[in-house]
C-alpha cells in the first residue's frame, strides 16, 4: 500500500508544521522511501504550480503568506509600546507582509530599524502579529539611507546626487523605484542590493522613499539634516493626545509652597521654554557671615511624563531637543515644553527646587531638595540682567533690582570657589545665525559672553553637583555626566601645535584642567588664542552618560549629574525620577524597569546627543554657504585651522565658516604633509604652512545644499601665495617669516625623532 499522501493531506501538513517543510523532513514524516520520494517531489511541484504552497530558500516549502521556520527579516521602527517588529526581507505578494515580534538574543546590541536578522520564527495566535522571532544572528545593518537631488532621465528613472559633503558617488534609480520624484527635487532614498566593489564604474542602485521639496529653499537646510541623521520630527498621535490631555498643577498636596520666593528665569531672548529659575538671599545665620542661600527651581517634568507611558517612550527615543536657526525639534510636545512644564512668569508651576547654603568664599556648606509649587515674578533675558548689573536697568528689570543684586552677590562668592577648583577655562566664541522673515540668513555674528551667562552657568553646575551627591549618598542608581581625561596621543598633538606657536605644554604627570589653563593663559591676547582654544577643545574626550561614576575632567568634579534641563534632555528627567524615589515624594519616580536598562539608556541618549550636534553643525554650514554664495570671488581674511594631505582648512574671521583650500591649488611644486607637526612643506620653495597662520583667501565656490566652501589661497603670513615661476621655469625660493621658520625647524626636529 502506497504511503504517499494526497495533495490535501500534504498541504495541511506543511501548513501546520512549517518547521518540517523540507523534502527530507516530509519524506521522513510520511515514511517515504525509494520511488515514493520521487512521487513526493512530483506532488510538491504540482502544489507549487497550483499556488497552494510556495517554494522557499533552502529547499523548503510553506503555505502562501506563511513564513518558514528560519527567515531573514528586516526590523521596522519600534511601535508606540516600544516593541520591535520585523517583516520578511523578500516579500513580493499583494497582501501585507506578516509581522514578527522580535525577541532579541541575550548577547550583543539590540537590533535597530533596518537591520537584517536571521531569525527562528514561530507562529502564534495574536491579533497584532502572527509570529514571534528569536534572533539567531544579525547579518547586516539596515539599507543605507541617502539624501540627494534627483536628476530625472527620459525613461522616468534617473540619478541621485548626494547632498553630503563626503559622498561623491552618484546612484542610479530605475523608473519603477523613482516614485513621483521630479527633476531637481530633494529626496530621501535607500540603497538597493550591495555595492559591487569590483566594478568601480557600475553605479549603485537606490529606491526613492520620500520627496522633500526644493533643495534651494533655506528652510530645507535643517530638514536635510533631520532626515540625514534620522531625527524623529513628528509626534505619534498617542503622544500628542497624551500631551493635550495634561492639566496644570494647582494643588499643594505633597508640595511645599515656594510662591513667595523671587525665582526669576533668565534665558536667551528667543527662548520658548524655561527649565530653570533662580533667586538668592543673604544667609541670616550669624554663623555664616557674608554667606548666601541660593534657590534653584527646575520644572517638574516627571509629574507629566510618567515611566513607560507614550510621552516617556517618545522622549527617550528622541533623547534631547535639537536646535536649528529656523526651528526646534523638541523632546516633548509644545503643550508641555512651551506651556505646562515651562516656568512661565505669573503662573503656578510644579517644580523640584534645590536650596544651597554658600559661605562668603563660595564653599557649599549644605543643600537639600524640595518638591514644590512656584510662581516666577519675571522672565528676564541675559542682556536685561547684565544691563541692570551694569547700572542701566530697563523697565522689565526695574521691579526686580534687589533680586538681581542678590544673585550677583551670591555669584561673586561662587566664582571664588570656581577659581580654586580650576575647571577647564576655554574661551570660544559662539556663532549666531539670524534669519529674516523668509528664512534667509540676515546676518552672521558671534554671541556676547556676558557675566549673566556665567552666573546662570555656575548655579546650574552647582545644582548638578548637588543632585549627584544626594543620589550617591542615598545609594540611588542614576545617570552621571562622564568626561574622562584626554589620551596621551591627543596630548602629544596639542603639545606639537603649542610648540609650533612658540608656547609650551608642560609634561606634568598629573593631568589636570589647570595644565591646559596655563597654556590657554599663555595664548590669551595673542594671534594664536583662538587656535589654541580650538586645539585644547579637540584634545578633550567626548562626554557621555553612564551609571558608572568616572568623574568630570573638564569641570574638575568628582561626581556630576545633569538635573537642570528636563524639558530638553532625557538624562535630566532620569535624575529627577531618581530624586523623587530617593525622597519618597510619590509614585511617579524611578521604577525597577528603568534601573535595569539604565546603562542602555545612557548609551542611547549619548548617541542622540551626538546625532543632534552633527545635525546642528551641518545645518549651520549650509546656512553659511548660502549666506556667502553671492560673494563668490570676494576676498576674506582667516586663519589656518587644519592641515591635511589633501589641503588646508581655513576659518574665516568674518563668519567663523570653515572652507577648504585644495593642495592642488597651492602651486606646481610638491608639498609634503607631516601629520605630527600639522604642516605642509613645499619641496622647491621650502615654504612651510601650518596651523594658526594668518592668511587671505578668495571664495571660489559655495554650495548651500552640502555646506561646502572652496577657497583659493592668496596670502599667508603676509606673503603672496600665488604660484610664481622663475626665469628657468622653476618656482623661486620665497622669503619666509620668522614664525614660518620656527615651524620648519620644529618639523625637521620632529622628523629626526
Amino acid at each position: 500500500m502506497s504511503r504517499v499522501p494526497d495533495k490535501d493531506t500534504l498541504a495541511d501538513f506543511i501548513r501546520q508544521n512549517p518547521e518540517k517543510s523540507g523534502k527530507r523532513d516530509l519524506a521522513r514524516a510520511f515514511g517515504l522511501k525509494g520511488v515514493e520520494r520521487v512521487q513526493l517531489k512530483d506532488l510538491l511541484r504540482e502544489l507549487t504550480d497550483e499556488g497552494v504552497i510556495e517554494k522557499r530558500p533552502g529547499r523548503s516549502f510553506a503555505a502562501p503568506g506563511h513564513l518558514p521556520p528560519v527567515a531573514v527579516l528586516v526590523v521596522q521602527e519600534p511601535d508606540h509600546n516600544g516593541d520591535l517588529f520585523a517583516t520578511p526581507q523578500d516579500w513580493d505578494r499583494d497582501e501585507p507582509a506578516p509581522k514578527v515580534l522580535i525577541q532579541p538574543g541575550s548577547r550583543g546590541p539590540a537590533p535597530g530599524p533596518g537591520d537584517r536578522l536571521l531569525t527562528r520564527v514561530t507562529p502564534v495566535a495574536d491579533e497584532d502579529h502572527g509570529y514571534v522571532g528569536k534572533v539567531i544572528k544579525k547579518i547586516g545593518a539596515g539599507p543605507r539611507k541617502i539624501l540627494a537631488i534627483f536628476r530625472q532621465a527620459p525613461d522616468g528613472g534617473g540619478r541621485l546626487v548626494p547632498v553630503s559633503k563626503g559622498d561623491q558617488r552618484e546612484w542610479i534609480v530605475a523608473a519603477r523605484d523613482a516614485g513621483e520624484a521630479e527633476n531637481g527635487e530633494l529626496v530621501e532614498a535607500e540603497q538597493i542590493g550591495q555595492i559591487r566593489r569590483n566594478r568601480e564604474l557600475a553605479l549603485p542602485r537606490a529606491r526613492v522613499l520620500d520627496r522633500l521639496g526644493s533643495p534651494g529653499s533655506a528652510r530645507s537646510f535643517s530638514l536635510i539634516a533631520i532626515h540625514e541623521q534620522g531625527i524623529p520630527d513628528a509626534f505619534p498621535e498617542r503622544v500628542t493626545e497624551a500631551a493635550a490631555a495634561a492639566e496644570p498643577v494647582t494643588s499643594l498636596k505633597g508640595r511645599e509652597d515656594l510662591r513667595h520666593l523671587a525665582l526669576v528665569t533668565i534665558d536667551p531672548a528667543d527662548a520658548r521654554d524655561h527649565d530653570d529659575a533662580v533667586c538668592a538671599l543673604p544667609d541670616p545665620d550669624p554663623k555664616n557671615p557674608g554667606g548666601h542661600i541660593v534657590w534653584v527651581a527646575i520644572a517638574d517634568v516627571a509629574h507629566y511624563v510618567r515611566p513607560g507611558q507614550p510621552l516617556d517612550r517618545e522622549a527617550r527615543l528622541r533623547g534631547n531637543s535639537t536646535y536649528f536657526p529656523d526651528r526646534v525639534v523638541p523632546m516633548l510636545p509644545e503643550e508641555l515644553s512651551a506651556d505646562l512644564c515651562s516656568l512661565v512668569a505669573g503662573e503656578d508651576r510644579p517644580c523640584i527646587a534645590l536650596r544651597m547654603v554658600l559661605s562668603e568664599d563660595g564653599s557649599k556648606l549644605d543643600h537639600d531638595f524640595h518638591r514644590a509649587l512656584m510662581r516666577s515674578p519675571a522672565s528676564l533675558t541675559y542682556e536685561q540682567v547684565q544691563a541692570a548689573a551694569d547700572g542701566n536697568p530697563g523697565p522689565e528689570v526695574e521691579p526686580h533690582l534687589k533680586a538681581v543684586a542678590d544673585l550677583y552677590a551670591a555669584y561673586d562668592s561662587a566664582a571664588k570657589a570656581r577659581e580654586r577648583r580650576q575647571p577647564l577655562d576655554l574661551d570660544l566664541p559662539e556663532r549666531r545665525i539670524k534669519l529674516d522673515e523668509d528664512g534667509n540668513v540676515a546676518s552672521v555674528g558671534f554671541r556676547d559672553r556676558l557675566e549673566a551667562h556665567r552666573l546662570i552657568e555656575e548655579f546650574m553646575i552647582l545644582s548638578n553637583v548637588c543632585a549627584a551627591e544626594t543620589l550617591e549618598a542615598r545609594r540611588r542608581p542614576h545617570l552621571l555626566r562622564v568626561h574622562e581625561e584626554p589620551g596621551q596621543d591627543k596630548l602629544d598633538t596639542l603639545r606639537d601645535v603649542a610648540e609650533s606657536c612658540g608656547m609650551t605644554l608642560s609634561k606634568s604627570q598629573a593631568i589636570r584642567p589647570a595644565l591646559f589653563n596655563r597654556l590657554l593663559h599663555q595664548a590669551a591676547g595673542s594671534e594664536f588664542a583662538e587656535l589654541i582654544n580650538l586645539t585644547v577643545l579637540r584634545s578633550q574626550t567626548q562626554a557621555y552618560y553612564s551609571p558608572d561614576n568616572l568623574g568630570h575632567f573638564g569641570l574638575n568634579l568628582r561626581a556630576y549629574a545633569h538635573f537642570t534641563s528636563p524639558i530638553r534632555r532625557y538624562a535630566d528627567l532620569v535624575v529627577h525620577r531618581a530624586l523623587i524615589a530617593a525622597h519618597d515624594w510619590g509614585n511617579d519616580g524611578q521604577t525597577g524597569e528603568e534601573i535595569e536598562v539604565l546603562k542602555e539608556t545612557g548609551e542611547h541618549i549619548s548617541f542622540t546627543e551626538r546625532r543632534s550636534m552633527t545635525a546642528e553643525r551641518d545645518t549651520n554650514d549650509r546656512y553659511l554657504a548660502a549666506y556667502l554664495s553671492d560673494r563668490v570671488g570676494a576676498e576674506f581674511s582667516g586663519r589656518v585651522a587644519g592641515v591635511a594631505r589633501f589641503g588646508l582648512f581655513v576659518k574665516l574671521d568674518e563668519t567663523g565658516a570653515d572652507g577648504l583650500v585644495p593642495i592642488a591649488s597651492l602651486g606646481r611644486e610638491w608639498f609634503r604633509h607631516d601629520p605630527e607637526t600639522h604642516t605642509l612643506t613645499g619641496e622647491d620653495s621650502g615654504r612651510v604652512i601650518g596651523m594658526g597662520q594668518r592668511c587671505r583667501v578668495r571664495l571660489a565656490e559655495a554650495v548651500p545644499v552640502t555646506g561646502g566652501l572652496l577657497l583659493e589661497l592668496l596670502e599667508i603670513e603676509g606673503d603672496d601665495a600665488a604660484p610664481r615661476r622663475g626665469a628657468r621655469g622653476r618656482a623661486p625660493r620665497k622669503k619666509v617669516s620668522s614664525a614660518t621658520k620656527a615651524r620648519a625647524k620644529h618639523a625637521r626636529k620632529k622628523r629626526r625623532g
